[in-house]
Order: structure tokens, then sequence, then C-alpha cells
């Protein structure tokens, strides 16, 4: 239906649904209420349990006459025209000129709520294109595209913000933060949090309560904790009960129970009163030392101040006493949670089965397992991951491998854990095309490998024998950066270098000598042998220099005659004195065949001449038949000169004999 709508001293055409149902009649004092409502409409949103009520047809074809309606109903029918269309663009093109900031905002919230992410970005879109944004909107707009797990599309849009003060405002900053945080892209919230404040954001305490929720589950999350509250506290924001519980939560998660112990202490003395998050959290920091006097202290503490231990404290507390290895005292807490109608779920029952498992005590692992399926315990598969790795770790191959088949054949859910758990099973028992299928399986629900995954993998492969295959697995898990085992390394090493793979070995080799940690010193002499035997002399060569001094004599001697005889002859200088340095005496027949390659090899006789002086500055001489063999040669290198030097040389050889 087609009406005329008076506004900015223009008259326009809206179509609107079809019927419009006129108003009762009002007394003078209800018309005064809403007048003054319409007034103030403006700086306020609709309600929209209003709009719900009001009903709304498709658009009319059917030509009627002008109808005079109000601005406020004009804008209140395409408010709810535009929630209920299922075509946004042609809803937008016949009633978005009428719609304000604020009701566009009621409408993004809506389909927000909805999960309607479409029609989220594609009104925010227009929004844009039409100046018809505010704060409210974009704070809402990255609120619900983060929930649509889209935080490279919000980034986008952040950064396109030309107006500096919208983009320095702290409620759009907070809501970016906070999407990146949610989105698990702590790293770079922290940069972009950097760069708002060098652009002139002033943070307030929930932006810090937003961030410093990314360190729960971060490495290093508890050092970055720091810095952010000694941030907070020279801006002079007050610590609230928030950010106490996400620090306890930081410090539980760190592995840091007495730091812990301290906050919650503090914020007890600051007058903030424990809520069930704050108890729970300190609890879960006493379950990583199993400090089950401290956790029941604490329970005691909790119910003296009239709280009741919830499912969570209940369950929290069972962790403890299970990673105290208190398990008759957890099978009764297990009892009680039963009880009281908390152990529905598989959760209470894994946290047994998984301490009992690593005990080795798996007959009560199996019991409990099968118990949960007669009690119809409601699992989500993390049960199974549960039993098949306790089969696992007890050599129950066979067990494992059929119950891996029974989770897939029962549950088509995978994570990294469970695709972890599967894989172990199937390795451990060679079945190579459920390990094939499992690997393509992750790979199309874009499941990222993590070490576990990789060692199991390089191992099993090892284990057939498919030592290139493993030799690709731990060079997908370098570049991933996960530093490789050095046991299994080595292994690989030795057995790549066996099947000719010697530039394949050196490269692993180079992965450990890169990582930050300490390698084996017998591992620098097995490389070299491989790489000598392989003839990559240059390679030996860095390896010998670099490591000379643990080699064994052996190996590094034989090193020196291959490098000698067949290696680069511009080198063979660098390597005699590398070996000289590592405190190696290097033989007579090392320097005879050093001499007899630079003779067949005339352009070298710097080379020979560099030589032959530095054998005399370090109390080496040569030998007879080198000497005849110089001198035979002579002319091609000067008589004068090398009569000189082999002069000296004869000079020393009597000084040393009479030494």
């Amino acid at each position: 239906m087609e009406i005329a709508v008076l506004g900015g001293g223009f008259q326009h055409t809206l179509t609107v649904p079809s019927p419009i149902v006129a108003s009762p009649a009002v007394s003078p004092i209800e018309k005064k209420k809403r007048n003054g409502f319409l007034l103030t409409f403006a700086s306020t949103t609709l309600n929209e349990s209003q709009l719900e009520t009001a009903h709304v047809s498709p658009p009319s074809t059917t030509t009627v006459r002008k109808t005079s309606l109000t601005p406020y109903s004009a804008r209140r029918a395409a408010l709810v025209y535009v929630q209920k269309c299922v075509d946004l663009d042609p809803a937008l093109a016949r009633s978005g000129g009428v719609l304000q900031v604020q009701d566009l905002n009621v409408i993004l919230r809506h389909f927000g709520t909805l999960n309607r992410w479409k029609d989220v970005s594609q009104l925010f879109d227009w929004m844009q294109k039409n100046g018809k944004v505010n704060i409210g909107s974009y704070s809402s707009y990255i609120k619900f595209m983060g929930r649509s797990l889209n935080p490279v599309k919000v980034l986008e849009m952040y950064n396109g913000i030309r107006d500096e003060s919208m983009k320095n405002n702290v409620f759009v900053c907070n809501s970016i933060l906070s999407c990146l945080v949610r989105n698990g892209k702590f790293e770079s919230s922290i940069k972009l949090f950097d760069q708002m404040k060098r652009g002139g954001l002033i943070p307030d305490a929930v932006t810090y309560s937003t961030l410093l929720a990314g360190c729960i589950k971060v490495k290093h999350g508890y050092s970055k904790a720091l810095q952010l509250i000694q941030e907070l506290e020279d801006s002079a924001l007050p610590m609230d009960n928030v950010i106490y519980g996400t620090l306890i939560a930081i410090c539980a998660s760190s592995g840091q129970s007495k730091e812990a112990e301290s906050y919650f202490e503090r914020m007890k003395m600051e007058g903030y009163s424990p809520n069930d998050f704050h108890y729970s959290s300190l609890l879960n920091a006493y379950s990583v030392d199993g400090n089950h006097l401290k956790a029941d202290e604490l329970v005691n503490d909790m119910k003296s101040a009239g709280l009741v231990p919830n499912k969570v404290i209940l369950t929290t507390l069972l962790k403890v006493y299970v990673r105290s290895g208190l398990f008759e005292k957890s099978r009764e807490l297990l009892s009680q949670l039963e009880a009281l109608g908390y152990a529905n779920d598989e959760m209470p029952y894994c946290l047994l089965m998984d301490g009992l498992g690593k005990a080795g005590h798996i007959d009560e692992v199996k019991s409990i397992f099968y118990a949960m399926k007669v009690k119809d315990v409601k699992s989500g598969g993390y049960s199974y991951s549960i039993m098949i790795s306790a089969l696992c770790r007890s050599k129950l191959l066979e067990e494992a491998k059929q119950l891996a088949r029974e989770y897939e054949a029962r549950y088509d859910k995978y994570d990294l854990v469970m695709s972890n758990t599967l894989l172990r099973a199937y390795c451990r028992t060679g079945e190579m095309e459920s390990v094939m299928r499992m690997l393509r399986k992750m790979d199309e629900l874009a499941i990222s490998p993590d070490w576990n995954t990789f060692y199991v993998l390089i191992k099993y492969f090892c284990k057939e024998k498919l030592y290139r295959l493993a030799y690709r697995m731990i060079e997908d898990m370098h570049k991933k950066g996960h530093q490789p085992d050095e046991e299994l390394c080595s292994y690989l090493i030795f057995h790549l270098g066996k099947t000719g793979a010697s530039s394949e070995a050196f490269s692993v080799y180079n992965m450990l000598r890169y990582s930050k940690r300490t390698m084996w010193k017998a591992l620098h002499g097995k490389i070299l042998n491989i790489l000598v035997a392989g003839g990559l002399l240059k390679e030996a060569y860095v390896v010998a220099k670099d490591n000379a001094e643990v080699i064994p004599r052996y190996s590094l001697k034989k090193f020196t005659v291959t490098f000698i005889k067949s290696g680069n002859i511009n080198m063979v200088n660098d390597v005699l004195k590398a070996v000289h340095t590592s405190g190696l005496k290097i033989d007579q027949e090392v320097f005879s065949i050093a001499i007899s390659r630079y003779i067949e090899q005339p352009e070298k006789k710097e080379l020979l001449l560099k030589l032959l002086q530095w054998m005399m500055g370090q109390g080496y001489v040569v030998d007879s038949t080198s000497r005849n063999l110089i001198l035979k040669n002579s002319h091609l290198f000067g008589r004068y000169l090398i009569a000189e030097i082999l002069s000296k040389q004869h000079q020393m050889s009597k000084v040393l004999r009479t030494q």
C-alpha cells in the first residue's frame, strides 16, 4: 500500500504492508502520553516485544488511496517490514529511507539474535553506504560477526573506518578486541590493542578484562596478564570481581596455585565477595598440584559463606581428588554427584577414568566405562577417547582398535583430541588403511594436527620402515612450529642414512640443531658419518668444523681423509686447519694426499704454498716421499721459493728429531 509521509519538509511515498488497521479512539491523556513518546523516539529504540505483535503482510500490488501516517507510525511499520522480509535488498530500497540509525540498529540486533549472519553483513554494508551508522552500529556488527566466526571480515571493516574518533571509541575497540579473543586470535588482539593506544584509545576496565580473558588459553598467558594488570593499575582503573576471577583462572591454567590463592585473598580484602566462579577457579589451581587438603578447606570456607557447592564446584573437587591419587575418595564423590543429579553427562566419569587409566587400573576403567552405557549417561564420545588411550597404555591394542571402530560407527564427530586418539589406536595395531582414512578425515574437516599427531605418525611410519614418509611428516611438523622429539629424530636420521637418504637425514639434523634444546653429543658424529658416506662433504665440513671437539676421533679422521681425497680442493686447507684446531694431530698420510692433489692441479699452486707455510707454523713437516714429489715438480711452483720452504722444513725436522 502506498502512503504519503510528511517529514523534513518533503512529501514521500512509502510502500508498507497492507492492510492498515485504524487505531482505536484514545483519551486526551493517553494522546498526550503518546505525543511525548514520539518526541523522544529519536534517542531511543523500539521495544522488540512491541514489534512482534504487529502483523505485517507482503507489500500489496494493488493501488489504493494515499493515507496520512505519522512519522513514528511510518518508521515503526517500515522497521517491522524490514525485520520480517525474506529478501533484504528490495525491502531496504522500498523502506530504508524512512528508517533512522537507531531503527536500523534494532533490525541489526534482531538479525544477529536470530543468527542471520548474511543479513547482518548485508544490512551493515547498506548502512555504511547510506551514512546511517553510529557507535552502536559498529559495536553490534562486530559483536555478531564475531559470533559467526568471521574475525577477518570484522578486521577489514574496522581498518576501513576513516573517522578516527569512531575508530578509537572505547566501545568499538572493546567489541573488536572481544571478537578476536573469542575467535582465538589473542596475539592479533594484543597487536591491535597497541595500535589502538597509539591512535588515541583510552582503555577502560572492560578493555583490560576482555584481553585478560584471552590469556587463559594461551602459552605464557600468565606473564602477559601481569603486564596488562600493571597497565591497569598505572591507569588508576579499579579492579573488580570479574577481573579478579579472570586472574585466578589464568593462574590456574598456568599452574600458579600460590598466585591464584594470593589474588583470591586480595579480592576478599578489598571487599569483594567470591562467587562460584572464583571458588571453582581456585579449586582448579589446586587440582594442578593435587592439593586436596587446601581444596577441602576451600569448599568448607565456601559453605561457611552460605554458598552451596554446585555441579561445577563438586566436579572440580573430583578433579583434585583424582590428581591426588585419592581414588576411593573420588568414587565416593562421584556417587554423591550421581545422587544430586550432577552426573548426567560423562565429564565426572571421564575424570576418574583418566586418573585410573594413567595409574594402570585398567579393569576399573573398563568397569566405569561400561557402567556409563548401562546408566545411559549422556556422552559426546570423550569417554571413548579416555578408554581407548587407557587400552593402548595397557597394550590391549586389539580392544583399543575395536573400540575405535565402534566410536566411528556410532559418532560422526571428530576434533583434534579424538582424531589423535583414533590415530594412536590404528597406528599401534598397524592399520594403515584406517590411518590414511583418518588423515583424509582430518583434512576434510580442516583439523590442524598438533605435536601429538605428528609424533604418533612419525613413530608409526618409522615402525613400518616408511622412513621417507616419516621424514615428510617431520618436515611438516617443523614448518608448523612444533619442536621434534630428539630421540625419534635420532632414530630417523640413522635409518635415513642407512637407506641412502643423506640429504633428508641432514635436514632432520638441522631441525634439531636450530631448535632451542640441547642436542645429544653423539648425534654430531652420527650425522658426520652419514654425510661422508653419502658424499655430502661440504655439509660434513660444516658439522665437523662446528662440533669437532665432541666428534669421535675415528669419525673425524675418516672425514678428513675422504675430504682431502675428493672434496672441494679450494677448501682442503680450511678442513686441515679446522681439524688441527680441534686438537686432533694430522697424520703425514693426510698431508701427502693433499700435496699430491695440489701437484696434479698446478693452477692451485698458491694453495700448496700456503699449506706448506702453515705446516711450518704449526710444527708439521713433509715426509720424504712428499718432499721428493715437490722437488720433482718445483718448476711448476717456483724453484727458489720451493727450495727455501723445504730447506726451512728440513731444519725444523732436525730440531724436532733432536727434541
